[in-house]
């Protein structure tokens, strides 16, 4: 043996074993073995042991060599570890294997390497949930990774991006898996993903949608805007927008008013007056004197004009004594002739002023007599007669008349419009309801010379009838027959009186008429409910009712006095006190009231109220219809109210005039009949607030006094400038007919049309004709405020000789439909109507769809109430159905999704879902009933 083998014998036998490598714990993914390795020297030999006992020496593989430097053996050991023995292990610990080296001085043993089988399983023990927060909140997702072996390390993932809080300090990923955003911005609205993941697998959260949502905010209010009248009372306003900051992301709306109104007064224009004329100046060398006077009694202002005349006076201070020549003028001679001249020149001077005074007088007086002929010497006291409920519609058949107004005429702006709220459904057959003959078909086509109106205004052989005022009474009442043969019968020619209807025949007058309620039973398909000719109706969506539940609703209009209006006397009825329920009802969301009014909204000069009754029979403000609120929601068209409401109750709508310039609007028409004795012809004007129920009244009375209309009803707009309205008949046919004298002209007091409250006003016309024989009538009847618009009534009519043969009219078939329930109710079928709500309901990062669909549908006002509901597209459906219930084209909102598909054309699949609904939609009247399964069909 050589000396190096015998050192390295001797080194080895003086050392234990020392492990270069030791075993590592190790995983099994799935059915592949693991090795593991074991490495000493110096070491003789090299045996694992597992769970305690020793592997057999056939499961070893060894590998042996001699270190360079030092000699020594390095042996190194291997065994494979299969999932099968790893399974079959049932001890208190897991399964495990160490390493026992032996050298010539003894053993050394390894550290215990674990072998586990490796596994992740699916579900997340708690998965992120979707969260909206408040810019500059905190955000916090949690995640709770599923069990595994060895333990999942998770990720966070934003819109498919790896989330790191190494380069965005406001995120935080350490704290126990869990996401952390300090400071929420708009920029960290997405999607969020927890991503856990080891050896084995990688799963993945379901999807978290984070949405930083910003309040609106007020912002400044702007300055006041200028009075909108130049003198006197006026209004101004002043605004703010809610865009400081504007909201996003379906933030809360603005809570408050967008615009404030005030009173105010705008100084009036003073004219100048001349003040006192100075004293006379000193007589100067040219024999005159002067004297001034200044424009300050009282001074221009605001624009107000200058004083006429001059500012300076001369006069001769001699009194035309003055010298001429160093001679006085009565010195000198003047010859005889001369003398004679001028004294027949002062002769005629004065014949001609006197002359020309007397004409002077003369055209004075003519005129004046003129004047008051035309604008009220000839006045009477009208009374307004309590008056009725229910509304009339009017066809147009006869504008192809052309006796009812030349076509030369320019067109009126306050011509009659025909009502766009609902008056009854179709029947079963969808025939169209059309009017009795009687009243209503056109006018004969007479052709009457018509006298010029100076024959009126001389007042010869006129006569009127007058109807007073008669007490309050009940308001309405219905009608009766014939009364008095039409309210003041003229005995004969000579004998015209004044003939006041009696409080006992205005009671009588106003009984008998049927309630303006009308009622169905709904449930869960809803439906709409219709008072026939009154202009008022309510919708009930579908979804509304629970299902398996239904409720007997009702909707009555109240027939007493109003009692709605405050006791400062400021506020005017503008439409009827309307009631739905029954009180203890429930809804899951609101219906749609439609009322009407007669307010003139075209201009800003109205401050409007809708009010609602409580159970002490006072009345509480609701909003004004400006105002920003989730209680309640008023859309006010230029007839009609639209109201989303939840509470039944009774509701109404006042106002307030802020300057005289508000106005609203009459509705006028003329009836007439001829009286018992057959020579006279009473004709009678009435005044009613333009709404469809009030007119009915009028309507129910004449028809019980066998009356025929005379005029199509127009329309007067009145203005609250505090001037009286006045009725005129100007241009009977002189020689066929007679009016008594300084009767031709009739006048209602502001007050009186102002606050009518609904009750017709009504003027009477008593006209006598001279002969059997004149069986024609025409004439102009003139309705007009002072200082304000007028409206002409052009009568021709034909008398008939025997009353009897008169048929009472109608103003159309009664009504066989008030109520319809399910799909019928509706113009948007119901499967269309729900693919619209799931498509714009849905949020996403960039907002709430529903606010697009609202502005395109151009209900942009208040949209804090529709994000207050649990469906705000299902709300804004139904107000749409309330705005366009009498037209059944679907147009506009197939139109409204098409431009909302190009306005979020970025984003395909809502493109693609608006595209198929559009195109769903059906467009004309034919295809509207269609069932919602017909049309899932169809797109199919």
């Amino acid at each position: 043996m050589t000396d190096w083998s015998r050192d390295g014998l001797s080194a080895m036998s003086g050392t234990l074993p020392h492990f270069l490598q030791e075993p590592d714990d190790a995983y099994i993914v799935k059915s592949n073995p693991i090795k593991l390795r074991c490495r000493a020297r110096p070491a003789l030999q090299i045996f694992f042991k597992c769970n305690g006992e020793w592997v057999h020496q056939n499961q070893h593989t060894s590998l042996e060599h001699t270190e360079l430097g030092t000699g020594l053996k390095i042996r190194e050991v291997m065994i494979n570890v299969s999932r099968q023995q790893v399974e079959d292990f049932h001890g208190p610990e897991d399964y495990w294997c160490l390493c026992v080296a032996w050298s010539h001085l003894g053993t050394s043993k390894s550290r215990k390497a674990t072998v586990r089988i490796a596994y992740l399983r699916k579900n997340f023990e708690q998965e992120p949930q979707g969260m909206e927060v408040p810019i500059n909140g905190m955000i916090v997702l949690h995640c709770r990774p599923p069990e595994g072996v060895p333990a999942a390390e998770v990720e966070w993932l934003k819109n498919e991006e790896l989330v790191s809080s190494l380069e965005d300090l406001n995120i935080d990923t350490r704290a126990d898996h869990n996401l952390i955003i300090n400071e929420a911005r708009l920029s960290d609205s997405g999607n969020y993903t927890c991503l856990a993941s080891n050896i084995v697998a990688r799963r993945r959260s379901a999807t978290a949608t984070v949405i930083v949502f910003v309040n609106g905010g007020w912002s400044s209010w702007t300055d006041w805007s200028e009075c909108n009248v130049r003198c006197g009372r006026g209004v101004q306003k002043r605004t703010r927008t809610c865009t400081n900051p504007a909201p996003l992301n379906g933030g809360a709306f603005c809570e408050g008013m967008s615009v404030q109104k005030s009173t105010c007064t705008s100084p009036c224009p003073v004219d100048g007056g001349w003040a006192e004329w100075t004293m006379w100046s000193v007589c100067s060398s040219e024999c005159e004197r002067q004297r001034t006077r200044e424009c300050t009694d009282p001074e221009p202002k605001h624009g107000g004009r200058l004083c006429d005349g001059a500012a300076l006076d001369t006069d001769n201070c001699t009194g035309d004594l003055c010298i001429q020549d160093r001679k006085l003028l009565h010195d000198v001679k003047v010859p005889q002739a001369d003398m004679e001249s001028s004294n027949d020149v002062a002769l005629y001077s004065g014949l001609a002023a006197g002359l020309v005074t007397v004409v002077v007088l003369i055209i004075a007086v003519t005129l004046y007599r003129r004047n008051q002929s035309e604008y009220g010497v000839d006045v009477i006291d009208s009374s307004a007669l309590t008056g009725g409920f229910q509304s009339f519609s009017f066809k147009s058949a006869r504008q192809g008349n052309p006796l009812l107004m030349n076509s030369s005429m320019q067109p009126d702006l306050t011509v009659s419009r025909t009502y766009t709220g609902p008056i009854c459904y179709p029947d079963s057959m969808e025939k169209e309801l059309i009017p009795e003959p009687a009243l209503f078909d056109p006018l004969p086509d007479l052709k009457v010379k018509v006298h010029s109106s100076f024959m009126v205004s001389l007042g010869v052989s006129e006569r009127a009838e007058y109807h007073a005022k008669a007490p309050s009474q009940t308001f309405p009442r219905g009608v009766v027959q014939e009364i008095g043969g039409g309210g003041g019968t003229l005995g004969g020619r000579g004998k015209s009186q004044l003939a006041p209807i009696q409080p006992a025949l205005v009671s009588s007058m106003m009984t008998g008429k049927r309630p303006l309620r009308t009622s169905g039973v709904f449930g869960h398909g809803g439906g709409r409910l219709v008072v026939p000719n009154a202009g008022v109706s309510l919708l009930v969506p579908h979804g509304a009712i629970e299902e398996d539940t239904t409720w007997e609703l009702y909707v009555s209009i109240t027939q007493q006095d109003s009692s709605a209006l405050s006791d400062e006397g400021q506020e005017i009825l503008l439409s009827p006190e309307v009631t739905y329920g029954p009180p203890g009802l429930t809804l899951s969301c609101p219906v749609a009231l439609t009322v009407a009014h007669c307010a003139d909204v075209s201009s800003e000069d109205w401050n409007i109220k809708l009010k609602r009754q409580t159970q002490d029979n006072s009345w509480e403000d609701v909003m004004t219809v400006e105002e920003e609120s989730t209680s309640c929601y008023c859309l006010l068209d230029t007839q009609c109210c639209h109201l989303l409401v939840e509470r039944p109750g009774c509701y109404a709508l006042v106002g307030e005039a802020l300057t005289q310039a508000a106005g609203k609007r009459l509705r006028l028409a003329a009836f007439g009949n001829m009286e018992p004795n057959f020579l006279n012809y009473s004709i009678r004007v009435y005044c009613v607030d333009d709404m469809p129920h009030a007119f009915q009244e009028v309507v129910s009375v004449e028809r019980s006094r066998g009356g025929r209309l005379l005029e199509e009803p127009k329309t007067l707009l009145f203005r609250a400038n505090s001037f009286s309205l006045q009725v005129s008949i100007q241009d009977i046919p002189q020689f066929l007919w007679s009016i008594k004298p300084f009767t031709t002209c009739q006048e209602f007091s502001f007050s009186q049309v102002w606050c009518s409250s609904q009750s017709p006003l009504q003027c009477a016309f008593s006209l006598e004709r001279y002969s059997p024989a004149a069986n024609q009538l025409s004439c102009k009847i003139s309705v007009r405020q002072v200082k304000g618009h007028e409206q002409i009534l052009q009568v021709y009519t034909t008398i008939a000789e025997n009353e009897k043969d008169t048929v009472p009219f109608f103003t159309q078939s009664d009504c066989t439909i008030t109520s319809q329930t399910g799909s019928r109710a509706f113009k948007i079928p119901l499967s269309i109507r729900q693919r619209i709500c799931a498509t714009f309901d849905t949020a996403n990062a960039k907002g709430k769809d529903w606010q697009l669909l609202a502005q395109k549908l151009h209900i942009d006002r208040n949209l804090g109430y529709f994000a207050c509901q649990t469906s705000p597209s299902a709300v804004i459906l139904s107000l749409w159905e309330a705005q366009h219930q009498e037209r059944g084209d679907l147009d506009s909102l197939a139109s409204a999704l098409e431009e909302i598909s190009k306005v979020q054309s970025k984003h395909s699949t809502s493109v693609d879902t608006l595209d198929r609904i559009s195109k769903t939609i059906p467009s004309s009247n034919s295809t509207m009933n269609r069932s919602s399964e017909e049309l899932d069909a169809n797109h199919t």
